[in-house]
């Protein structure tokens, strides 16, 4: 009956996330809305779908075609409106002159104009519209359906930007497509006019700003200032329409004479042409005339593309000693130089914003087919649309202002974006532990983290910040390391090798990676008993005191991963594997309580400092809170609770190719415990005096811990009470990866119908910020359900399915495309480059 089931779940996952765009009226379920399907009505309410390359900055197409969230100044502008939009003149039509947008959405309709809240004043807001509107994604594409009673033309928009596994570079691109279809639905030809306008959204009032005129459009322009060379910045809207009247100056006035003046032209169908202005345009339009013969339908691009080379972003501290690291000479010079801001890596590849139009005009054809070739195979998955829905919707997040590239190229992160600044700096391991998403669709990026976090961020006695600089450059080791991110980042360094196939990689990062767990072992297992005992900090932002199932089990995924790496290169570990024999010994015996994994809370007789002076965030302690201290220990632990994240480097190591780190049924029956007490589908009883907007009310998600069994501590571990995007999908796909399914599937759908569109954007799931890099951790699902896995170095293709028969996208260093298991025999379809299989290895059996 089982698989009978999931072979049901696939056939209608097949129609449901074809490669063709899905009404949502095909499928009904209780939410009236089927996952991975459109979003129209109330579900169509705070979408805002990320356009732009890895590290570009970004703007938002709205669900309703509304332009948002236009950020190219290097930070997040997440209440930027750029008065950017299309607009439609039909001829002869009563009410025939509409922006090219849907209804505004409810939460819109509540706002002070002048006071950031609803738009700048002369928003586009109240402008006539078209009535019904449809949203769908395929991603990197976001599509706008618009149709109006008073308009016989029915208009489409597609939105997107270049997206292609294995190829940064032009995954990289600061632009962005707007395509507008316009289909006369009538009997009759219909002329019309097609229009698309914008203010200077990136004048800042200071030195010279400027409409440029260029071929086909403007450009938006802001010079900078000696004194401010961050202000400089070009934003080109153009076309490749032949017949187009370009307004290079919007009329001058006070108040709301610019847009109002605008609008009388688009209502009288005029087309005015007035010429560039040396300073102070307040915006531009083109127009387009189009005549639509009966059923015809006419597709009109706009190009958007960006050049903003500067930035003041310049984070962390200066080391104090320039040769306390394990950087190369002649890079550590360069970056020694440079008292400069972070640049992004588009600056170092065009000259300026022309150039970028020009191969964005010349090569668009080659992105947009290469960019179609990755989504119609990633959407030409069986695997259940709740799962492509969570993968697909976080990819968002690469293309969102939280992750950066700087000059060089190398990758370096936020945790999440903020409304007007990145939240939480410096690419952080504890957090960027969770993401499964680069090392496999951008291998070479994700190697990138794994230098800087082993050169940069880890000095010569193996000490590594788990927050680097920005530029990417030494900085100081003033604060705890981080026990997950540092003892994760050697598990991640074999997940790269085994990736890329690079022994080279392996080589050189060798020396680095044994420095690293030998101080691991040394400051928090410094009596070798195979458990970290002395207090460590972690992604809660505290240090937990004594061992703990979710930390040893990175212990041993870390020593586990060493002694892997170490065999390969012929190097002795008798030491390392009688210290991981000895610890997961203690692990499942002393902190397994029968049903989960525990910490024991120890604080006396250690190394460490007296809990009240010892150095950590917040956590200062009062009178009151030295008399919970002899009670129950340091504060901000989790003793007897259940923890979500309990058996995490295990996840973490099942991601890198390996095996559990602790015993399996033990593994699993944590898990189980943690489905059991930790997932509510319903919070209204549920107190949470932290951060509650993640979650709430009637709403349904995974809690960090829970304490079954009894023995909650006064004040257990900070965040312990919330629901965090991420850990959610990591415990989902260790779930599947455990053979429960529908579990795992369970925890999904409760996350996804969180932030299904009427509450919240389904492309940003959040916690310290918008677009938040742990909710990367949904691309494990692919695995979790698969166990699909590539080996580059043994051109070995793994796969131990949980659900029968599939088919699923796979992407390595040299191509991607799908893996399909047919009456339980493997076939791989190479969509882009090649990838070289040596044998398959099916449920651990090798298949010829």
């Amino acid at each position: 009956m089982e698989k009978l089931k999931y072979s049901l779940l696939f056939m209608i996952s097949i129609l449901a996330i074809s490669n063709r765009w899905v009404s949502a009226n095909d499928i009904d379920d209780e939410r009236n809305r089927i996952y991975n399907s459109s979003y129209s009505g109330k579900y169509n309410n705070r979408i805002a779908f990320p356009i732009g390359g890895i590290g570009t900055g970004m703007y938002c197409l709205e669900g309703t075609g509304y332009i948002s969230h236009m950020s190219v100044w290097h930070r997040p502008e997440v209440f930027h409106e750029p008065g950017m939009f299309a607009a439609l003149y039909v001829k002869g039509v009563c009410n025939g002159a509409k922006v090219l947008e849907g209804p505004v959405s409810d939460w819109r309709k509540f706002g002070m104009p002048n006071y950031g809240t609803g738009g700048s004043m002369g928003s586009i807001l109240g402008l006539p519209r078209f009535d019904t509107v449809e949203f769908e994604a395929r991603f990197p594409f976001a599509k706008v359906s618009l149709t109006d009673k008073d308009i016989p033309v029915k208009v489409t928009i597609l939105g997107w930007s270049p997206f292609i596994p294995g190829d940064p570079d032009n995954s990289s691109l600061p632009v962005g497509g707007l395509e507008y279809s316009l289909e006369n639905t009538s009997k009759e030809v219909q002329e019309t006019i097609f229009s698309y306008h914008a203010r200077n959204f990136l004048s800042w009032g200071k030195g010279l700003d400027a409409i440029k005129t260029m071929p086909h459009g403007f450009i938006l322009s802001q010079s900078g200032t000696e004194t401010e060379p961050h202000l400089q910045g070009d934003f080109a809207i153009f076309t490749d329409q032949d017949s187009l009247k370009i307004n290079y100056c919007w009329f001058r006035g006070g108040w709301f004479d610019s847009l109002t003046m605008v609008w009388n032209a688009i209502e009288a169908g005029l087309m005015p042409q007035c010429p560039a202005i040396e300073k102070g345009a307040p915006g531009a339009s083109m127009f387009v005339p189009v005549t639509l013969m009966p059923g015809e339908k006419k597709t009109i691009r706009i190009y958007t593309a960006w050049y903003v080379p500067n930035s003041t972003l310049r984070l962390g501290e200066e080391p104090e000693d320039w040769n306390d690291n394990n950087v190369d000479s002649a890079r550590l010079a360069v970056e020694k130089a440079d008292k400069g801001n972070y640049k992004p890596w588009y600056s170092s590849r065009f000259t300026g914003v022309n150039e970028v139009i020009d191969y964005f005009l010349s090569h668009y054809k080659i992105l947009r087919n290469q960019t179609e070739r990755f989504t119609d195979s990633f959407y030409r998955s069986t695997l259940p649309p709740e799962v492509i829905e969570a993968v697909s919707a976080n990819l968002s997040i690469l293309k969102s202002p939280t992750v950066m590239r700087q000059y060089d190229g190398r990758l370096w992160t936020w945790e999440g974006c903020a409304d007007n600044w990145g939240s939480c700096h410096g690419s952080c391991t504890h957090v960027w532990n969770y993401a499964q998403a680069i090392p496999h669709l951008f291998p070479s990026l994700e190697r990138s983290l794994r230098h800087t976090e082993f050169e940069e961020g880890q000095d010569l006695k193996g000490h590594q910040v788990f927050r680097v600089n920005l530029p990417i450059r030494p900085t100081r080791h003033n604060f705890h390391s981080a026990a997950d991110g540092q003892l994760g980042g050697i598990m991640k360094v074999y997940r790269e090798w085994r990736i890329s196939g690079e022994n080279e990689f392996l080589i050189s990062m060798y020396p680095k990676v044994k420095k690293s767990l030998d101080y691991c072992i040394s400051t928090w297992d410094p009596r070798r008993v195979g458990s970290i005992e002395e207090p460590h900090h972690n992604t809660y932002d505290i240090e937990f005191w004594g061992p703990d199932g979710m930390h040893n089990s990175f212990y041993y995924g870390a020593l586990s991963a060493f002694i892997r790496m170490s065999e390969f290169l012929d190097k002795d570990v008798t030491e390392y594997k009688k210290l991981l024999k000895k610890g997961r010994k203690f692990t499942e015996t002393g902190l397994f309580n029968g049903e989960y994994f525990i910490q024991k809370i120890e604080w006396r007789g250690l190394n460490a400092k007296d809990p009240t002076v010892a150095q950590s965030f917040h956590s200062s302690y009062s009178p009151e809170a030295k008399e919970i201290l002899e009670k129950e220990g340091p504060k901000y632990q989790y003793g007897n609770g259940c923890l979500s994240d309990g058996v995490l480097g295990s996840w973490l190591s099942r991601m890198c190719g390996m095996e559990e780190t602790l015993n399996t049924e033990k593994v699993k029956s944590h898990l189980l415990s943690v489905h059991r007490y930790n997932f509510k589908k319903d919070l209204t009883d549920h107190a949470n005096p932290q951060r509650s907007p993640y979650a709430l009310g009637k709403e349904g998600g995974l809690l960090l811990g829970s304490w079954p069994k009894g023995g909650k501590l006064s004040l257990p571990f900070v965040y312990s009470n919330e629901v965090w995007t991420g850990i959610e999908y990591q415990v989902a796909s260790h779930l599947m990866l455990q053979g429960e399914v529908e579990k795992g599937l369970e925890i999904v759908r409760a996350c996804r119908q969180r932030y299904d569109g009427s509450v919240r954007n389904p492309f940003n799931e959040y916690e310290c910020g918008h677009w938040y890099g742990r909710a990367l951790s949904s691309y494990g699902l692919l695995q979790g359900l698969t166990g699909v896995r590539y080996d580059a170095v043994d051109k070995t293709l793994y796969i131990n399915s949980k659900i029968g028969d599939f088919i699923s996208f796979i992407s390595t260093e040299s191509g991607f495309g799908n893996i399909e298991l047919r009456s339980g025999k493997p076939f791989v379809k190479v969509v882009s480059g090649h990838i070289e299989v040596d044998r398959f290895v099916v449920s651990g059996k090798v298949v010829e």
